[in-house]
This record gives structure tokens, sequence and C-alpha cells, in this order.
């Protein structure tokens, strides 16, 4: 046979219906012991025994692990690579799923990928923020920032608060009163973090909260424009902003150039995350580094510990400020 053969080959050779082959290989009630040998007999005879599914009925593991992300955006990219890293020389291999592409958007997403990966496919997953962690799984969890905080059996997260208050000071210390925050999306635990952290800042330095300087950023570029728009057409516009990750103070940095204003000597921006772009950006970005690949690393060691017995923790990392050339002091 010169093409894969599929569970109908299967069911032919083994003189059976599909519906036996897909109880067999799936470990449902309704096939005798006979039945269910004959028809592993012949699903390691035509080689199906090579699929996931083939292979998680035999040996009770497929040695998988997953990744369920919304879509694959940078913060995701650079968790993966931890993960990939953490798992070189283990038995696992990881499989990276987009659970919101074709649903359109993120609510519910890790459910759905959950309902088709776990059990068969893999054998344990890293949920990168999860809108909700679900109640009862098959398969151990372990959720990078989720949205809702450490709500679930086994959560990895920075120390957002305490970060955001660093960059925000940093920004007071070269003298700036009027600070802009472009936050996060309202959904996430994270934004609420990072704006609580901004907001702590300015009060520790007696400068009073102003909303108006307090725009949606929304974690994503097109959604970030209006909010920066916003805080350069107020009349007293800022002469900083906090915004809560690198694709929203880049765009910050797109709409105060389109402008004709110059970063640092106009107006400083700060980001959050550290992503590649963050680096090799013009000016070079002042961000918060998140250590997203030793997040990485570390959700696959939990899970591991996890899948071996081990109890599930809950770890929340610290975070960097990376000083480059998109802050300076205020003008004049």
């Amino acid at each position: 046979m010169n093409r894969r053969p599929t569970i109908t080959d299967v069911a032919r050779t083994a003189g059976v219906s599909v519906a036996t082959v897909s109880k067999a290989i799936n470990g449902r009630d309704g096939v005798s012991a006979a039945t269910l040998a004959h028809v592993l007999g012949v699903v390691a005879d035509l080689g199906y025994e090579s699929s996931l599914v083939a292979t998680s009925m035999r040996r009770g593991r497929t040695n998988v692990i997953g990744v369920l992300v919304a879509e694959f955006e940078p913060f995701a990219l650079q968790l993966l690579r931890g993960v990939s890293a953490a798992l070189q020389n283990t038995p696992y291999d990881v499989l990276a799923y987009a659970g919101s592409v074709s649903a359109g958007d993120h609510l519910g997403w890790e459910r759905r990928s959950l309902s088709r990966l776990g059990g068969t496919l893999i054998d344990g997953a890293i949920l990168v923020t999860p809108t909700a962690m679900p109640d009862q799984t098959s398969i151990p969890l372990v959720a990078v920032d989720p949205h809702t905080g450490p709500d679930g059996p086994a959560t990895v997260s920075v120390a957002n608060v305490t970060a955001s208050r660093t960059a925000t000071e940093h920004l007071i210390s070269l003298g700036h009163r009027r600070i802009g925050h472009l936050r996060g999306r309202t959904d996430l635990e994270s934004a609420h973090q990072r704006e609580r952290g901004y907001r702590e800042a300015l009060a520790a330095a007696g400068i009073p909260f102003d909303g108006a300087l307090v725009e949606d950023g929304g974690y994503r570029t097109a959604a970030s424009t209006p909010g920066a728009n916003a805080l350069l057409d107020l009349t007293d516009r800022p002469t900083a902003v906090f915004a809560a990750n690198d694709l929203s103070a880049i765009e910050m940095i797109r709409v105060a150039t389109e402008r004709g204003l110059r970063v640092p000597d106009d107006l400083s921006v700060v980001g959050f995350d550290d992503i590649p772009e963050a680096s090799s950006h013009t000016p070079r970005l002042t961000t918060v580094r998140q250590p997203l690949a030793d997040m990485g690393s570390a959700a696959v060691g939990m899970l591991l510990d996890m899948l071996g017995g081990g109890d599930a923790e809950h770890i929340r990392m610290p975070a960097e400020l990376i000083v480059r050339n998109s802050t300076s002091a205020p003008p004049g």
C-alpha cells in the first residue's frame, strides 16, 4: 500500500465495520476481546499503528505534549521556544495548536482545542492565556498567564504589578509627570495587574491619577491605534506612555512619528514583553522583559512532574526592565 492506511482500510481488511475499528482503537465498550485483538493486529500489520491514536491505545501514552494557544502571536511564539528547548533529550514531542483561528474569537477556544486533542493526541497540555480553565479534563494541564489569574491547579505567570510599577517609576525618575497608559485587553487579569502597577507608581510619587491618560490598547497593533491617537489628541498630551505590551508600544511610536513627534525627544515610550522586535526597532524599545522562554520551560517541568504523579503548583516569575533608546527626560 503506497498511501497511508486509513481507518477504512483497517475495517475492510479486518472484516468489521469502521465503527468497530473506532471503538477498538479508542478503547470503548462494545468490542469483544477476540475482535479487539484481531483489529489491533490488523492495525499493526497495515502500519496504522504509526498514528498517534493507535500509539496511545497500545502504550497508554502518545509521548506528545500539546501547547494550545488562541493564535500564533509573538508572546506565544517566544513561549514555544522555551517549551521546545525544555523537551530536548526527553521522550516527548510537542504539538502546537491554535484554537481560535477557525472560530474567529477567543472565548472558549481552550475547551474546543482540548475536546479535539485531549486523551488521544496529547498526554498533557500547556494552555497559553486561556480564557478559563476547564473544570474536568482527562489530562493534566498547566496554564501560562491565564485570563483570570491562578484559578487552575497549575499556573505560570509573571509579577505583572511589580514589573509595571518599575516601568512607570523609570519614567518618573526621568522627570515625567504626564504619563499615559495604553492598557491591554480588559478581559485579561494581566492587563488589570499592569494598570494597577502603573497607578501604584503614580500614587507613590504623589502624581494624581488622570483617567484621560488611560486608553485601551488591546494587546494588538490595530487595536492600539485609536488609543494612541486619543492620547496624542489631548490638549495637554502625555510626555511619556507606558504600553501594556510591545506591540502596543511600537504602534504608539508609529502614530507619534506619523504626527511629527520624535521618540524619545518629544515622547518617551515603554513596552512590556521584550519580543524580538523590541530590540531591532528604531528607536530600540525600552521595555519590561518577561522571561518568556523560561516560563515555557517552567511550564514543561511542571507538566512532566504532574504526568509522573507529582503535585501541581503556582509559579510567579520576576521580570526585568530593559532600558534602551525610546525613553529620555521630558522636553524642555
